[in-house]
This record gives C-alpha cells, structure tokens and sequence, in this order.
C-alpha cells in the first residue's frame, strides 16, 4: 500500500477511558431518532469485506460468525459488506440479486437479532461494480487480447498477420507511441469498464439498468428481515463513478454537478418506491475523491444536500479508494483501488504525514454536516478512541461515530466503554494487517488476536490454517 513520502510514525494513543457513569451518560451511548433512523446509540460498524461468503454468493456459517461476533458487542448499528446487486458470479462476496440468497440473508438477520439482544439495527451494503480483467501477459495481450485497428496500421505499416509479432518486441515507451492510452493501460494494468465507455451499449444502458436492480435487491433485502439498506456510492465503483468529475458522460448523466448526481438520486427514488415506508435507505459515498481531477469537497457538499433533500435517512462518509491512482498490479493479478495515495486516505496507517491517520475524514464531514441540516451524517476514518468520538459528537462535526478497523480489533469494545472497562480494549494500531488481507482476498482477521489460543475448543481456522477467523471472547 502507498505510504506519504514523510513515512512519520505515530503511535496510537487511547484513554483516559471514561467511567461508568460517564459512558451512560455520554452522547455517544444516547439514544439517537431522526426520520426512519432509530438507534440506541451513536455507534456504528461500517461495512467490511471480510471474504466469507461462497465462490456463489450465498452466506456461510463463517459469515454467521463474523457478523455474531460483532453483533455480540452491540454497537448502535451494524453495516453487512458489499453485496452484488447483480445476478452475476462474483467470486466470495455476498450476492442479493435473486431470490435464492433470501434464506441465507434471513439467518443473517436472525443470528445479528439475537446475538445483540435486538439492540443492534441491520443494513446491508448495495454495491453494483463494471468489469475488471486481470493484467495480461504480455504475449497474451498482443496475440489474443488486443483488437488490431486502422491506427495501428497506419503506424506500423505492416500487414495483420506481422502488427502483433512486432509489438511483442516494443519496450513500453516504444509502445506509448502506438498504442492508445486505454490499450496501453489494458497492457500494464488490465482491461477496467468505465461509466464513461458509452460505446459499449451496457454501459450506456446503466441508467435504465441501475434503478429497477437496486430497487428489487431493497425489496429482497427487506423481505429478508434487515432494517434498511446502505447504497454504496463511494470508492471505486459504479455509483461513485457516476458522481466523479471524472464522468463526461454526454447523455445527461455526466459533466456538470446536476448531471452527475441524477443517477444516483434515480436509483433512490426507485428503492424507495419498492420498500415500506418505515424501511431506512441511505448511502456511503465520499466526502473527496482524492484524485487529480476528482470531485471536491465542495463537490460533495452539493450531492449530499441534494441526497438530504430527496428524503435520504443517512449520509455515511469515507475517502478516496480509487482506481485512478492504484499502484500496478503483478500479471495475473487485478488492479486494487486502495493501493495509492487516494487508497490511503480511505485507510491511512500509522505510517504517514504531519497530520497523521487519526480524524484524516474530520474536517471535510463537518463542512458536509453543515449543509444537510437534519439529515444524520455518519464520520468515519481513525476512530478508536472514546475521547475522539465524544469530541465530535459534542462539537456537531457528526451525528455518529463508525468505527471498522477498531471494532475489527475490539468487537466488545462498545461494551467494555459501557461498562468502565476501556483499559480493557484492544486498541488498533493502524498498522492495515487486516487491509494486506483484504488485498489478496483472503479471510480478513487482525493481528491483535489472530494468533491467540488457538488450541482453545470450537476455534475454526482460516484456509491456511494459521489464524483464528474470529477475536476471542
């Protein structure tokens, strides 16, 4: 993962730890109420991929595990991970877009009601994503991959049958000369869809698309038993990519603010239509791109005024992870979107800058929180620490407080500040063990006790037989 050329190690500090009968009184740990949105407290597990699911989609009892262990911490409201709106083979990532997943998604819910006592609220993670191919060999790329064009004649002067035997002996820069630069980056880095290849007629046709297929995976995911549905709109993938400034769609659908945001708002109003009035529908999307010629702060503001005034029951917010920026991938392998500097600041490690890993996503929410007035903003971004979090709270930067890495190192860490035991907790050291995993799609686990008693009875072990999948109890 990219570091900041100042490489500036900071150490994790938490504490002091409230007592008991601060954390009860709190603002973190108070009841919190607007529209649909009703929590017992201000505390949230924001959605993470933690490669459980089948080869298929469906849910596994690792799954259960996973989402019980959390659950058992009681955290105001817990996020489940990305799931594919599409009914597509996608590799281990939970799946929504047909009935069949229904049964697996019900023992989900029920397995989260039970284990938080019914005090935890249950969304699940919408995310639809465009292809990505794995970077080809080179001999692959030119003999079967590469289409052979009228440019590439005309620059090579060469009959069909030779153009791809002489590109195979062409260095890189020689290359740059001849290849476009979507072919060149197809060579280097693997072939990736983008919201703007309008030529495709897939891709042009995503704004009839889009809509019914969140809609009925809404549907579903309410017939299921959650609570409501996140709508992901950040990071690398389709719905952030209609938001970008980087979209110069010439359809409606790209190019200036109103444009950009229109999708987004369209697929909204079609969950909304499919589900109860009672069911909560929010999203995830960036409060910074993060990348050159990427959308702004400012940017932001203006989407999610407008997601505030269309009705949205939350804005939940993160940074940067995209693929412009992506360090290149090994051949065979596919481009990651949080392995350059707007990766970075989606997931910063204790590694970094002047301004270090903690409250790197504070300034740009509170600016946002301002602009939405009752519509709940949700912070998230090196929060580990009760201070941190009341501090926020207090101050009206946010509404809630999400915590991930920390809870993936703690899930009992709502727990133990509740009860006056934080010199108790876990603390993420920020040091992305979890993220490498993540990186190469195996089971996420965390160093700070994925080693731990393994022997101990019922303990299941990740593939490689080396750690445990879930933190101790």
């Amino acid at each position: 993962m990219w570091r900041p050329k100042q490489r500036i190690r900071h150490e994790v500090k938490a504490g002091p730890w409230p007592g008991e009968d601060e954390a009860r009184n709190s603002v973190l740990f108070s009841g919190f109420e607007s529209r649909r949105l009703k929590l017992n407290s201000r505390s949230w597990v924001p959605a993470m991929v933690p490669w459980r699911a089948s080869e298929d989609g469906f849910v596994t009892q690792d799954i259960l595990d996973w989402y019980e262990r959390f659950a058992e911490g009681r955290p105001g409201a817990l996020v489940v991970e990305a799931t594919g709106i599409r009914d597509v083979p996608s590799g281990p990532l939970l799946r929504i877009g047909h009935d069949r997943f229904l049964p697996g998604l019900r023992r989900l819910v029920d397995v989260v009601r039970r284990a938080s006592g019914g005090e935890t609220k249950l969304f699940i993670q919408l995310i639809d994503f465009l292809s990505i191919k794995r970077r080809p060999r080179r001999e692959d790329y030119f003999n079967r991959f590469l289409h052979i064009t009228d440019d590439h004649r005309e620059k090579l002067k060469l009959p069909d049958e030779d153009i791809r035997a002489r590109l195979l002996t062409l260095e890189d820069e020689a290359l740059e000369g001849i290849l476009s630069a979507r072919e060149l980056e197809a060579l280097q880095r693997g072939l990736r869809e983008r919201v703007t290849d309008t030529h495709l007629a897939h891709i042009a046709d995503l704004p009839r698309q889009l809509p019914p297929l969140f809609a009925q995976a809404a549907k579903r995911a309410e017939q299921a038993g959650f609570d409501g549905v996140e709508l992901h709109y950040a990071h690398a993938y389709t719905m952030a990519s209609f938001l970008s400034a980087l979209n110069t769609r010439a359809d409606g659908y790209g190019g200036s603010l109103e444009n950009r945001v229109r999708l987004p708002l369209e697929v909204f109003e079609a969950v909304r239509q499919q589900v109860s009035d009672g069911f909560v529908v929010g999203c995830r999307m960036l409060s910074e791109d993060c990348i050159a010629d990427g959308s702004s702060v400012d940017d932001a503001c203006y989407f999610a005024q407008c997601f505030a005034d269309t009705g949205m029951d939350f804005i939940s917010l993160s940074r940067g992870g995209k693929f412009e920026d992506a360090a290149q991938p090994k051949v065979g392998e596919a481009i990651y979107p949080y392995t350059g500097p707007s990766g970075y600041e989606c997931m910063p490690s204790y590694i970094s800058d002047e301004f270090g890993p903690f409250e790197r996503n504070r300034e740009p929410t509170a600016r946002i929180k301002s602009m939405v007035g009752k519509t709940p903003v949700i912070l998230a971004g090196g929060i580990h620490d009760f201070q941190q979090a009341e501090d926020i709270l207090q101050k009206g930067d946010a509404d809630i407080i999400a915590f991930a890495r920390q809870a993936l190192a703690d899930p009992d860490w709502f727990q133990k500040v509740r009860r006056g035991e934080g010199d108790k907790i876990r603390v993420c050291r920020y040091t992305n063990y979890c993220e490498a995993l993540d990186q190469k799609h195996k089971q996420v686990t965390c160093e700070l006790w994925d080693r731990e008693a393994l022997d101990e009875p019922g303990v299941k072990l990740s593939k490689d037989g080396k750690r445990r999948l879930i933190a101790p109890r």
